[in-house]
């Protein structure tokens, strides 16, 4: 399989790969608006990372409402199970 050639993308020389800086130094402020510090320690004790299989609709219904879906299914079992 022949790999075409894009004028808009090259393939790097070793003379770009000497020359390359890593993004937080070329643009610092972009970056970290893109990749933001991450939070410390928890304050409450940490959730225990488990596998569980659900159907995809129920994926589906609490991903459309955004980040914190996975908070949200863990409050929904709260209350199922009486905490």
């Amino acid at each position: 399989m022949e790999i075409a050639f894009d004028a808009d993308n090259p393939e790097w020389t070793e003379a770009d790969f000497q020359r390359a800086r890593p993004a937080h130094e070329v643009l610092p402020e972009q970056v970290l608006k893109a990749f933001p510090k991450t939070r410390g320690p928890q304050a409450a004790p940490k959730k225990i990372p488990v596998s569980i299989r659900l159907s995809p609709e129920v994926v589906e219904r609490f991903k459309a409402q955004g980040p914190g879906w996975q908070t949200r299914i863990d409050d929904i079992l709260k209350k199922a199970v009486g905490l």
